[in-house]
């Protein structure tokens, strides 16, 4: 409880004293006949509530509640939570000071009861003005290895880290974009529970721990998204991964339309997967089962329903920040896709429709700002004494690349062209005159843009993924020198930036009479 001599203020203009904190939080567990427990800086309400037996509720039934006013407890949030269903145990983060950190969870004992706490308490009006965000929570059981060596078979793999690490239930390793005989260099381990994969990640540490000689990187694996069954019954696009580089678009069309003629209605493949958009639900589920496993091009395809984004759900700050908008705005299982979503950053906010359609408005950067006090001591900095996890865009994380490893500022070549509508289009030729001399002599994608930015950033995208560019936040050091991969495009992780590839409103560009631009 509180030390007696603190005074707190409601947010109404009122102020509590820490004597009375106490007997509001009495008068709670005198009502609804809780405990309560204050251990580890945090203090947990029930966990089980009164007369519960059995085990506790399964995975999927605990929201995160985050921008709690700090002079806010639980005789004030446990009745709002309440509204959504059964409390299992509610965590209140506190600090040294009697004051809450900020955020919470909420253990519901249904998952339904979880998911419409989010439903009517995401952007709640807590207090006049203040808004809480709320979203599900998991405990992770599944850590990123990084740096594993590409021959390496996944059984390979899952022996191992058996012998260094207890409860291992999993090991998932996808095969190279280019070459299916080989994994991508990183691997992704099933843990039973949270607590076993704490303590493998602790085990593990960079530095101090090696895998066939390798100094491997570890970090959590991004948690699966969570969405609704009823939200999942209404989508109608598939995902297929692990398909050949070389195979396009309309093979992969022609390969979904044998088992019914005209049911798809479009697909969208970025490098070695692929999105299937069909007419009707009953056409994709169909297709589902009956392609999984499916050779396309010599190379055995893997697919699954698409998960979509839900804006209102998806209240993306999470600790450390969780979600980042995926292809076509779809989220397919963030640690399934070549890796590129293990380390995730400042999210975007996307105007989200099922059909892969992208709103016309830009994204609005969410920003974690702080305040500026009049006196601050400021200390002059240069940008490449900061750590990868400083920049949010491709183009900064091109130049910091460049940097590190001692080559010359890349070089911007502006190029333009009219689209059959009227449109100028653009798109950017990257020269890092270091390495011009060696196997690639300038990088440019195959897209055109209709804005300047997007068109530099998807330069400095293309390139970075061709140079074999992979970082973590967890790993200053990651930045893989220039290699020979360079030539055949092999990325060994690709760059987390704002936007992905697909983003882009672009279209299909063959590099033939276009003017340059001056800039």
């Amino acid at each position: 409880m509180h030390d007696e001599s603190t005074d707190v203020t409601n947010g109404c203009g009122k102020v509590r004293t820490g004597t009375q904190n106490e007997a509001a939080l009495l008068a709670l567990m005198e009502k609804t006949g809780y405990s309560m427990v204050q251990e580890n800086g945090q203090r947990k309400f029930g966990g089980p509530p009164p007369g519960w037996e059995g085990p506790p509720p399964p995975r999927g039934c605990e929201v995160f509640v985050g921008k709690i006013p700090r002079d806010m407890y639980e005789d004030e949030l446990v009745p709002v939570f309440e509204r959504a269903g059964k409390i299992y145990e509610f965590r209140l983060m506190m600090e040294f000071s009697g004051e809450n950190r900020g955020y919470a969870f909420v253990m519901y004992t249904t998952k339904e009861e979880a998911q419409l706490a989010i439903r009517i308490l995401n952007n709640y009006e807590i207090r006049p003005g203040k808004f809480i965000g709320v979203c599900v929570s998991l405990d992770n059981c599944r850590l990123f290895i990084g740096a594993i060596p590409k021959e390496k078979k996944k059984e390979e793999i899952l022996d191992e880290m058996k012998k260094v690490t207890e409860g291992v239930v999993d090991v998932i390793v996808y095969p190279s974009a280019t070459d299916k005989t080989k994994n991508r260099g990183f691997a992704f381990v099933e843990y039973e529970s949270h607590r076993a994969a704490a303590m493998a990640r602790r085990k593990l540490i960079p530095g101090t721990f090696q895998l066939w000689g390798h100094t491997i990187q570890v970090d959590w694996a991004d948690p699966e998204k969570e969405v609704d069954e009823e939200t999942m019954q209404r989508v109608k696009v598939l995902y297929v991964r692990n398909l050949m580089i070389s195979t396009t678009e309309d093979a992969i069309k022609a390969e979904f339309n044998k088992f019914k003629p005209g049911a798809v209605e479009r697909v969208k493949k970025l490098r070695d997967y692929a999105f299937v958009h069909f007419f009707n639900r009953e056409d994709a589920v169909a297709a589902m089962s009956i392609m999984s496993g499916k050779c396309i091009d010599g190379a055995s395809i893997e697919v699954t329903l698409a998960k979509p984004v839900n804006k209102e759900s998806t209240w993306r700050q999470h600790l450390n920040g969780q979600i980042s908008p995926n292809s076509e705005n779809l989220l397919v299982f963030a640690n399934k896709e070549d890796g590129h979503q293990k380390s995730l950053g400042k999210p975007t906010n996307l105007s989200i429709r099922l059909n892969g359609q992208h709103s016309p408005s830009p994204p609005e950067v969410e920003r974690c700002t702080y305040p500026f006090f009049p006196g601050t001591k400021l200390t002059p900095i240069s940008m490449y004494s900061l750590k990868s996890n400083h920049f949010s865009s491709a183009v900064m994380h091109l130049d910091y690349y460049c940097n590190k490893n001692n080559w010359a500022p890349p070089e911007y070549y502006l190029y333009s062209t009219t689209s059959q509508d009227g449109k100028v289009l653009l798109v950017y030729k990257i020269v890092i005159p270091t390495i011009a001399n060696g196997s690639q002599s300038y990088f440019m994608p195959d897209k055109l843009c209709t804005t300047l930015e997007d068109a530099k950033e998807l330069a400095a995208q293309f390139t970075l993924l061709h140079l074999d560019y992979s970082f973590h936040r967890s790993s200053i050091n990651s930045i893989s020198p220039f290699s020979a991969t360079l030539s055949s495009g092999t990325p060994n992780m690709l760059p987390y930036i704002l936007r992905p590839y697909s983003y882009y409103t672009h279209y299909p560009f063959h590099f033939s009479g276009s003017h340059i631009l001056l800039f």
